[in-house]
């Protein structure tokens, strides 16, 4: 498969969104598509599925469209179920018709051969289920449900209509949808908004080992890195391509940028110096003819241009704060929801701390700081602020006074003492800047309302911050920027986000959510995962000691508790090893028990003893179930192992 366009354009109207489009998706590519809000990400992936948007660009390279294979694309343009009154299992088994088809035909089957042995029926029915078996037909089940519990959806929800279902519930249905249909090309954009960190995990597990190629319009740094093997960067309206991930994109970009300074400053330094002699010797006659031929030395150059800058063009903070005291805050027992508790929670924070509330959705981490901001009542325990704390409220909501009001109008009547210089200034700080200030609230994109509500925050200079998904509608640069200022913050922070790279690059403590319980880890993201891990491992080897009846106290040599341990693990690894290993023969013995009922099949006394033929398929789709079970038993095995 490969999918290729050569010189293309976009325009809209006079506007040329896109000038130079040279793009190219090969089978089991990993590509992303980086650049600034606005540079036309989404248009081109808009542009991959319908390519009369697509005209002549400017590049030197004939125009053209080029298709081998005629690839589907998988594209989620919106979210349009043709009947919600039917359930959410319903609406994810469409994606499998193909192999529900035939489950039911394979059963149609069975069926006919309990009354007759006609070998037409024979023959179907064998076809059926080899067919059934290279769809995924003992596999899809497994698949629909581990996809459904990760994006954070139960059994009981499977039986729910889609119409009881929020918008963005009905979002992620349909999204799943998308990505089991498994189309040759997936085009995703956005695909971890609104995502908690479970989903993004299982996500990008699902999308590294995903079969086809795959197109990714994200922000998010850390899933980039660890799914993409191509970028390309849409900047000032063309479109250049890296080989590599995020961070090799970043490394390369650097490094090309600044061999083109070189090369072109040098070329300019050339120029000068030629320039110069020529003009000094130009009038001299016996080195007129020198001063020519240093001209067209000149003239023969193939003149580099100078490389735009990066495009870094962002907000930025200058605001200062009141210190507060040490005690930032004391939570005690605090009970937080709004009809029935659905967290208990303790902890202090200490002026300078950064903690970040990750977690599913859904489980109160909103809540908690909605609990904190005043928005909501406490159910129970109690929360209490130190001395001269003065707290400031990021809602992802983005909820404004007035949207028919301007940008400068907002802005001024939460500071109505400022002069009109002033309030310029720090606007133009968050880049409103000229008549940008006069754009009226209900025409600015998510990451615009982002940022006046951040500017409007600082400005009353908190010295606690409650940010509540701060980084959802902003592209990369703007949350480096974000990043660089909640870094030199001097103050106190508490935000929720499910932007791994962000959380780890600014909290030194995190506060994870789940249903059964809260904890609280003194540390950075990546040292709580590796915590976790330690856990798990832990927990797997206390299981092993209670399951052997506490064999370790047999075990000479070891006194010392982290020796016992690795002990334990490497017998735990043996023990999985030839458990695996006769695993394998099992397996092994199966296959060779199924070749033996083919042979039986193709004898010559059997060939029209259809009734016998159909008991031998059938005995052969049992081992087969059987040889699957022990399969999956061995990668659970093969995956405790290699983790």
């Amino acid at each position: 498969m490969n999918y290729r366009i050569v010189n293309g354009s976009i325009s809209y109207g006079a506007d040329t969104i896109l000038e130079e489009i040279d793009f190219e998706i090969n089978e089991k590519d990993k590509i992303a598509i980086v650049g600034r809000n606005g540079s036309g990400k989404t248009t081109l992936l808009k542009a991959l599925v319908d390519n009369s948007m697509l005209e002549e660009g400017v590049g030197t390279s004939r125009f053209g469209i080029y298709k081998q294979g005629n690839p589907v694309i998988g594209y989620l343009k919106q979210i349009d179920f043709e009947d919600d009154s039917k359930t959410m299992l319903e609406e994810i088994l469409k994606v499998y018709k193909d192999i529900t088809d035939l489950e039911f035909k394979i059963e149609k089957l069975g069926e006919k051969l309990q009354e007759s042995s006609d070998e037409k029926i024979i023959k179907s029915y064998t076809e059926s289920l080899e067919k059934y078996e290279f769809l995924g037909g003992y596999t899809y089940k497994k698949e629909y449900e581990t996809a459904l519990r990760n994006f954070g959806f139960s059994l009981e929800d499977e039986k729910k209509k889609i119409s009881e279902f929020s918008g963005g519930q009905r979002t992620k249905i349909a999204f799943l949808k998308l990505i089991l249909s498994k189309p040759e090309i997936l085009l995703l954009d956005e695909p971890t908004n609104h995502l908690d960190i479970t989903a993004i995990e299982w996500l990008e597990n699902y999308l590294r080992n995903y079969p086809k190629a795959v197109v990714i319009v994200s922000h998010d740094r850390m899933f980039l890195d660890r799914i993409v093997n191509k970028v390309y960067e849409i900047e000032y309206g063309k479109i250049t391509d890296y080989k590599g991930n995020y961070k090799d994109y970043e490394i390369q970009k650097r490094a090309n940028y600044e061999k083109h300074l070189k090369d072109y400053e040098y070329q300019q330094a050339e120029i000068k110096r030629l320039t110069d002699i020529a003009n000094r010797f130009r009038y001299k006659p016996t080195k007129a003819k020198m001063a020519l031929s240093k001209l067209k030395q000149i003239e023969k150059m193939v003149k580099i241009e100078e490389p735009n800058r990066y495009d870094l063009n962002t907000f930025h903070n200058n605001f200062n704060i009141k210190e507060s005291g040490k005690d930032v805050l004391e939570v005690k027992d605090l009970e937080i929801g709004y009809d029935k508790v659905i967290q208990k929670i303790s902890f202090s924070l200490y002026r300078g701390e950064k903690l970040s509330i990750i977690g599913e959705n859904g489980i109160g981490k909103s809540t908690l700081l909605k609990t904190i901001a005043g928005k909501i009542k406490a159910l129970g325990g109690s929360f209490t602020f130190g001395y001269n704390v003065n707290w400031g409220y990021f809602d992802q909501q983005l909820e404004f006074k007035d949207i028919e009001d301007t940008v400068y109008g907002e802005f001024t009547s939460e500071f109505p003492e400022l002069t009109t210089t002033k309030a310029r200034t720090i606007l133009g700080s968050f880049l409103f800047t000229g008549e940008d200030v006069e754009k009226k609230i209900k025409m600015l994109s998510g990451g615009e309302k982002a940022r006046l509500k951040l500017c409007e925050i600082f400005k009353k200079e908190p010295n606690l911050l409650l940010l509540d998904e701060p980084t959802n509608h902003m592209d990369i640069v703007g949350k480096e920027s974000l990043e660089d200022i909640l870094k030199e913050y001097k103050g106190t922070l508490i935000f929720v986000s499910h932007d791994r790279y962000f959380v780890n690059k600014i909290a030194n403590k995190i506060l994870e959510f789940k249903p059964e319980k809260v904890t609280l880890f003194d540390g950075t993201y990546e040292e709580f995962k590796e915590w976790k891990e330690k856990n798990k491992e832990q927990e797997k080897i206390d299981s092993y000691n209670n399951n052997e009846n506490n064999k370790k106290e047999n075990v000479n040599g070891f006194k010392e508790k982290s020796s016992k341990n690795q002990y334990l693990l490497n017998k735990e690894n043996n023990r999985r090893k030839n458990k695996m290993n006769k695993i394998e023969k099992e397996i092994e013995e199966k296959e060779q028990e199924i070749k033996l009922i083919e042979d039986e099949m193709k004898k010559e006394e059997n060939s029209t003893d259809y009734v016998k033929l159909a008991e031998l398929q059938n005995k052969i789709q049992e081992i087969n179930k059987d040889i699957e079970k022990k399969m999956e038993e061995w990668e659970e095995l093969n995956n405790l192992l290699e983790g």
